[in-house]
């Protein structure tokens, strides 16, 4: 029997990138075993460290006379734990000196969650008639924002200025004159940036950043400054940069990528207004927030001990990881072809570029996929721009080296095979 949806339904009901990429990871990890080399997730490494530290505080909760039952048996109120946006507001207060309490902190269901929110909350359709986009200033951006939207194209985004760095790297820079142009086409709702930039691992200097703020601010609308990866934890992010936050700005955290992707917390801190709207979305999409990761976190944010484990454990760990899988690709991938890395300055994935390619990333990954090897392809990651004839956008490919060694150089192995055969083919 089949059913007729609404046209809201049918957007995010009919299939979108994120899904295929949960779809494979799902797959690939509950099922792959040793036959999937699983380089297209963002399913963060288990570092041990790190988990023996998940451990000791699952060990302390079911020590200590009620934790337990508070954490599994009750609700919260929708807005997070009152003792837990405390801890976080006073640790990022003591940290950067934020004038932050509570009420600038609101918890999510996961940071996918909390976009789909704040998106929705700031741009579509207004009460007076306009229709507000959410500025993207710098291609290619995450996949996971692509399909949020309920009120159907949100986003607006302009192309990066491309700089060309030694024999095979590159590096994104944001083309400030597309966005000026960008600005004067379209009536914004909000400036949204992630840094480190999934996927290209791309770090806004803060230079860049301070000039979205301005650009914000000149227009009255929050500037959404995504840290998924980035400070000040998880920390995955290999070049100094200096957080910042104002009530024009909205941060989002997650704990995901600091090892506690299946408790799905998402962390914002914004003014008062914002969180108070976050925190009626999420009663009414779904009552209240999963507790686990708040019981497990909350001393660790009271202590300042979250932002030692990213520091001194996470961070380390990815950086090592990240020359690691440098050097294998910059010793598997042909010579004879064009093809260069993005500078891997945070995040959890190498970001490749094969110029002339001559068939596209989504025929490369399907190539990929039939041979075990799970990439992202990158047209995905172009989304709200209005140059279907932009070759680039078809030549690029997401790789993750959060997986075994092993696996990264099997995986590197047969991208180098399957783009000499692309390229070959064409000859």
């Amino acid at each position: 029997m089949s059913f007729e949806f609404s046209e809201a339904g049918c957007r995010i009901a009919q299939g979108s990138g994120i899904g295929e990429l949960m779809d494979d990871l799902g797959e690939a990890l509950a099922d792959g075993g040793d036959k999937i080399r699983m380089l297209g997730g963002g399913q963060p490494a288990l570092i041990p460290e790190v988990d023996a530290i998940w451990r000791r505080r699952m060990e302390e909760i079911l020590a200590e006379d009620g934790s337990l039952q508070s954490m599994l048996s009750i609700y919260e109120a929708p807005a997070g734990g009152r003792k837990f946006r405390s801890a976080v507001a006073g640790s990022l207060s003591k940290e950067f000196d934020w004038d932050l309490t509570e009420e600038n902190i609101s918890v999510t269901p996961g940071g996918q969650c909390a976009f789909f929110f704040l998106f929705n909350l700031l741009a579509g359709a207004m009460p007076d008639g306009r229709h507000r986009k959410i500025l993207l200033p710098l291609m290619p951006e995450y996949i996971g924002y692509s399909d949020q939207g309920m009120d159907g194209d949100v986003f607006l985004a302009t192309k990066p200025k491309i700089e060309e760095l030694g024999e095979r790297e590159f590096k994104y820079r944001i083309d400030f004159e597309a966005v000026e142009k960008a600005v004067e086409s379209a009536d914004i709702g909000a400036i949204c940036a992630s840094r480190p930039t999934n996927p290209s691992g791309n770090v806004l200097t803060d230079n860049e950043v301070e000039k979205l703020r301005d650009l914000a601010r000149r227009l009255g609308v929050p500037f959404i400054l995504d840290n998924a990866y980035g400070a000040p934890f998880p920390g995955i992010l290999f070049e100094e940069v200096r957080p910042v936050w104002d009530e024009g700005m909205i941060l989002t955290l997650s704990l995901s990528k600091i090892g506690l992707p299946g408790t799905r917390t998402g962390i914002v801190v914004s003014s008062p207004e914002i969180a108070r709207a976050l925190s009626s979305m999420t009663a009414i999409v779904g009552l209240a927030n999963n507790n686990i990761g708040q019981a497990i976190v909350t001393p660790l944010f009271e202590s300042g001990e979250i932002l030692e484990v990213s520091r001194d454990l996470v961070r380390p760990y990815y950086r090592g990881r990240c020359e690691r899988a440098k050097s294998i690709f910059l010793d598997t991938l042909p010579e004879d072809i064009e093809w260069r890395m993005h500078s891997a300055e945070g995040a959890l994935f190498l970001w490749l570029w094969f110029p002339g390619l001559p068939i596209t990333s989504k025929k490369l990954y399907a190539r990929l996929k039939a041979r075990g090897v799970l990439v992202i392809p990158g047209e995905y990651f172009f989304f709200g721009l209005h140059d279907p004839d932009w070759a680039h956008r078809h030549e690029c490919i997401r790789v993750s080296y959060a997986m075994d060694e092993q696996t990264v150089v099997e995986g590197a192995k047969a991208i180098a095979e399957e783009v000499s055969r692309a390229f070959s083919e064409a000859c």
